[in-house]
């Protein structure tokens, strides 16, 4: 058996201070360290929101967030207190205008990268709770995952207070692990 821990978005753009900024989103950078260089996982991935400027889910474009994560901007880029020494792979994801891009999984190489590594089970940890974790960590059971969502390593948007509470519900309904 093998396992793998996938890190989504840890980005300046979700950090305080960028564009589309998690409450306290930085806060969680020890823990995804101290995860990512534990030796119990496999293979460690980070994904990132990877838009093109014309994403459909820029304001500008009638969606509902503000432009954040533009490919090759310095908001887009994994956040400096993410140790890039254990992380095996960045998927990008996103880049199609007309996807909503919140799961690792879609439009992405992801699932061929862990199948290839034999990983039966992955840890979802990262930004956004809410969104982008919720939908990854989902993906990843329909994929044929079995999946754990590290609340302590993970932190929502909140668009409405309890949003991340329901997200982790709804993950625990679908048959993952929340710890």
């Amino acid at each position: 058996m093998s396992r793998a821990l996938v890190i989504v978005d840890f980005q300046n753009d979700f950090s305080p201070g960028g564009a589309l900024a998690v409450p306290d989103g930085d806060a969680i950078a020890g823990r995804l360290n101290e995860l990512a260089g534990s030796g119990e996982y496999d293979l460690v991935v980070a994904t990132r929101d990877w838009h093109p400027p014309d994403h459909d889910s820029f304001a500008a474009q009638g969606g509902p967030w503000p432009e954040h994560c533009v490919a090759g901007t310095p908001g887009a880029e994994l956040h400096e207190a993410l140790d890039p020494g254990p992380i095996d792979a960045v998927i990008d994801k996103g880049q199609d205008p007309a996807t909503e891009g919140y799961s690792g999984f879609e439009g992405t190489r992801l699932a061929e990268l862990l199948r290839s590594h034999g990983v039966d089970d992955v840890t979802v940890v990262g930004l956004a709770t809410d969104y982008c974790v919720k939908n990854t960590a989902l993906d990843a059971l329909r994929e044929g995952f079995g999946v754990t969502v590290d609340s302590t390593a993970s932190r929502g948007v909140e668009v409405q207070p309890g949003d991340s509470g329901r997200a982790l519900d709804e993950v625990r309904g679908a048959g993952a692990s929340v710890t």
